[in-house]
């Protein structure tokens, strides 16, 4: 099955299938209980099911007129001026079917808005207010115009706990049947970081395989390294076994093809688990940040890996 299509198999179609986001759920509820609605900014990192809350609280709202009442547009798709003129506009103009107080317009990734469509945008939101309410997702608020997000009722969603994320994932194994092991549980927590639809992304791609789902495919479908593998290479330049850390090095970058940004990165991570003294934390992660940025300017990563780790040296 198409990971997309797979991914909006098991969306929460009600409010109260949505985890994770007690606090924001509590008050969108509430506005479903009421019948009412103010213009909304749902704000937050992705896979946080930003458009799976405000699709469940539609189909919460209108019931069997969901479809007639509800529209969604991905503003990185189409974010020109000419969409708010003409689609928004028209959309928001005609008065809801049914008995629905009002329709909803999602405006999904709408920090991608110009600037001028954004401008454009406030205006439609009072004019067409009585007859359409719209709720505007995206990750960065700030950018983000100030009157538009004067006109919204802000919601900031947080990335979710492990606990939320392996619950989710172990229903849709058991649902479709998949053999996944604790440790390949693991590994996707571990990879997702809170993020939901990439944790179900890994766990359709490895579940493909036909075979159970371990911490090894895991890792190797995602393109990144394990970090038993990392831990081991940075413990052993730091105890000056610098040979061993280099071969570690070069068969993650060589043999697994892991990139060097994505390894420097997942040393970072790794880093702020050592224990150290505050100064030698603050030397190694000034050198983590430097590599980072040389090889993102198109140094050589293993040179500039190898370099980082000959600070972890032992004094």
């Amino acid at each position: 099955m198409d990971i997309d299509l797979w991914t909006e198999k098991y969306r929460p179609q009600t409010l109260s299938g949505i985890v994770g986001q007690d606090s924001v759920i509590e008050k969108l509820v509430k506005f479903v209980k009421n019948k009412t609605l103010p213009h909304c900014l749902f704000a937050g990192p992705p896979g946080t099911s930003k458009t799976t809350a405000a699709m469940a609280l539609a189909r919460d709202l209108f019931g069997d007129s969901f479809d007639r009442n509800f529209m969604e547009l991905n503003a990185s798709d189409e974010r020109g001026i000419d969409v708010v003129r003409n689609q928004i506009k028209n959309f928001a103009r005609v008065m809801p079917s049914g008995d629905a107080p009002f329709k909803i317009l999602v405006l999904d990734e709408a920090d991608h808005l110009t600037g001028d469509a954004q401008h454009a945008l406030r205006r439609t939101m009072e004019s067409y207010a009585v007859s359409c309410r719209m709720i505007l997702i995206c990750n960065y608020s700030s950018r983000i115009i100030p009157p538009i997000q004067s006109r919204c009722a802000v919601f900031k969603f947080s990335r979710l706990g492990d606990d939320a994320i392996a619950s989710r994932i172990e229903y849709i194994a058991k649902m479709e049947m998949v053999t996944l092991q604790s440790k390949g549980l693991e590994s996707i927590l571990y990879l997702a970081r809170g993020d939901m639809r990439a944790a179900i992304n890994l766990l359709q791609a490895a579940s493909s395989t036909g075979e159970k789902i371990t911490s090894e495919i895991i890792f190797a479908i995602s393109g990144l390294a394990d970090p038993e593998r990392i831990r081991k290479m940075i413990s052993s330049a730091r105890e000056g076994k610098y040979d061993v850390s280099l071969k570690i090095l070069d068969e993650l970058v060589y043999q697994q093809g892991v990139s060097p940004v994505d390894l420097v990165r997942q040393m970072h991570r790794e880093i702020l688990n050592i224990e150290m003294t505050g100064q030698q934390m603050m030397n190694i992660l000034e050198r983590t940040a430097e590599a980072e940025f040389r090889i993102s300017e198109g140094a050589s990563g293993e040179v500039q890996l190898a370099a980082l780790l000959a600070n972890f040296r032992p004094e």
